[in-house]
C-alpha cells in the first residue's frame, strides 16, 4: 500500500549501524517508546526522496540516556546494508497517534507552520525542524526577501516555550513568537 509522507509521523532518524549484524542506530524525535513496538507499521524515507518504504521491525531496545534505539529490520543482515540506511528517517502513520492534551504537539504539526512576530505580525519564517533537548527548540528559517541571495536561507532556533512561543494555531498554520530583545540576532545558525 503506497503512503503519503504527509500522513506520516516522524519518530527517528537511523543514524548508523551498530555492529556487524544489520542493527540500526535511531535517534528518536518521540516521548512515546511505544511507536518502537513490533506491532506498529512502520516506514523509512530515503533523506533526498520524498518516497515511503514499508519496513517490518523485528526488534528494538532503547539505550539509556541517549535517546537511541537500537534495532533490527527485516531483511538488514550485515553492517553494508545498515550504513545505506544512514539519514534514513523512520515513521509510523497518523492514525497511530495517541491523543495529546492541550499545549501538546506532534513534531509533524509544528513542521512548516508560518512563523509570525506577535507585536509587529510581521512574517519571520517557517518552522523547518523541531529539535528535542533538554528543552524543544525550533528551527525556523528566516523569511526576509530584501536579503542579500547567500543570507536567504539563514536558520536560528528558538527555544519552544510559553514565554516566546505563546501562540499556536493549528488550524491557522502560524506560531506567533514574542522575543525577547536580541533573541532573533543571536539565534541564527549558517
Amino acid at each position: 500500500m503506497q503512503q503519503n509522507i504527509d500522513n506520516m509521523l516522524k519518530i527517528g532518524t537511523i543514524v548508523g549501524p551498530r555492529g556487524l549484524k544489520g542493527e540500526l542506530k535511531v535517534l528518536s524525535s518521540t516521548d512515546f517508546p511505544e511507536r518502537f513496538e513490533i506491532s506498529e507499521e512502520h516506514w523509512i524515507s530515503d533523506p533526498n526522496k520524498s518516497t515511503l518504504q514499508s519496513v517490518k521491525l523485528i526488534s528494538s531496545r532503547y539505550v539509556m540516556e541517549k535517546n537511541i534505539y537500537i534495532v533490527r529490520l527485516q531483511g538488514i543482515e550485515t553492517r553494508n546494508q545498515a550504513e545505506l540506511l544512514r539519514n534514513y528517517k523512520l515513521f509510523i502513520s497518523n492514525h497511530s497517534i495517541p491523543e495529546l492534551k492541550k499545549d501538546e504537539y506532534h513534531i509533524s504539526q509544528l513542521i512548516n507552520l508560518e512563523v509570525y512576530h506577535q507585536k509587529t505580525k510581521k512574517l519571520i519564517g517557517i518552522v523547518t525542524d523541531v529539535f528535542t533537548t533538554g528543552h524543544d527548540l525550533l528551527e525556523i528559517e528566516l523569511e526576509n526577501p530584501s536579503l542579500p541571495e547567500s543570507d536567504k536561507k539563514q536558520k536560528f532556533l528558538v527555544p519552544f516555550v510559553y514565554e516566546i512561543v505563546p501562540i499556536v494555531d493549528l488550524v491557522n498554520r502560524r506560531i506567533e513568537l514574542n522575543p525577547p530583545k536580541g533573541l532573533l540576532d543571536l539565534s541564527i545558525v549558517k
